[in-house]
C-alpha cells in the first residue's frame, strides 16, 4: 500500500460514493492518480470515461479504461449509457468529479447538455446539490471557457484547475500530481496524508 494513504482498516469510517469521469483534457494521470487514491482509502467508484478520454489515457498513461477498471476492481459504466446508476438523481452519489475536464464537457455542462454519462451526471449533481468538482487542465483559458466556468461556480460547482503549487518543494511528477489529488480529496472532505500541509512556520525555517 502506499505509504502517503492512510491503511483501509483506519478508513473503514469513511463511506463515500463517487462518480470519476476521465474526458479528453490532458492530463490523465490526474484522474489515474485520483482513481487508486479513493479506492485505497474505500470509496466506492464509478468510473466514467468518454470517447476522448479513451484517446488520451491510450497516449498518456499507456492504458484503457477497461484495464483500469479491472485494476482497481470498480464498476466501469459506458459514457453513451444515460440510464446508468450514475445519471440517476435517487441513486446514493455523494461527489460527481470530473478530473480533467476538458472544455467541451464543461462548456455542456454549463448549457445544460446533458447527452451522455460524463455531462449528465454533472448535471444531475448539480440539481441535487451534490458536491460537483471539475478539474481543468488547460493554459490559457478561453474566455468563453472562463465564462463557462464562472457560470457552473455560481451554481455551486468547485473549479480546481490542475494547477499545483511548488511550496513543498516537489522532486517529481509524481509529487505535482499528488498536490492537485491532496485538494481534490480536501474538497471531498475525505482524510489523506498525501503531502504536506502549510503550518504558517515554513518562511523563515533553516
Amino acid at each position: 500500500m502506499d505509504q502517503a494513504l492512510m491503511s483501509t482498516s483506519e478508513t473503514r469510517s469513511i463511506v463515500t460514493s463517487v462518480v470519476l469521469v476521465i474526458s479528453g483534457a490532458s492530463g490523465a494521470a490526474y484522474g489515474v492518480r485520483l482513481l487508486e487514491v479513493l479506492c485505497d482509502i474505500g470509496a466506492e467508484v464509478n468510473l466514467v470515461v468518454t470517447e476522448s478520454g479513451r484517446l488520451t489515457l491510450q497516449h498518456e498513461c499507456t492504458t484503457t479504461p477497461e484495464e483500469l477498471a479491472a485494476r482497481f476492481d470498480v464498476r466501469l459504466e459506458a459514457n453513451n449509457d444515460v440510464a446508468a446508476k450514475s445519471a440517476s438523481g435517487s441513486a446514493r452519489i455523494e461527489h460527481v468529479v470530473i478530473c480533467p475536464a476538458s472544455g467541451t464537457t464543461i462548456g455542456k455542462i454549463a448549457s445544460g447538455i446533458g447527452d451522455n454519462l460524463a455531462t449528465r451526471s454533472a448535471i444531475v449533481a448539480l440539481k441535487e446539490r451534490r458536491n460537483l468538482i471539475l478539474v481543468p487542465r488547460e493554459a490559457p483559458f478561453a474566455t468563453v471557457h472562463l465564462e463557462q466556468m464562472t457560470r457552473l461556480s455560481t451554481h455551486g460547482a468547485v473549479i480546481l484547475p490542475a494547477s499545483p503549487g511548488f511550496y513543498n518543494h516537489p522532486e517529481t511528477i509524481d509529487d505535482l500530481i499528488d498536490f492537485i489529488v491532496a485538494r481534490i480529496l480536501d474538497q471531498m472532505n475525505l482524510e489523506h496524508t498525501l503531502g504536506r500541509r502549510w503550518t504558517g512556520k515554513e518562511i523563515g525555517e533553516s
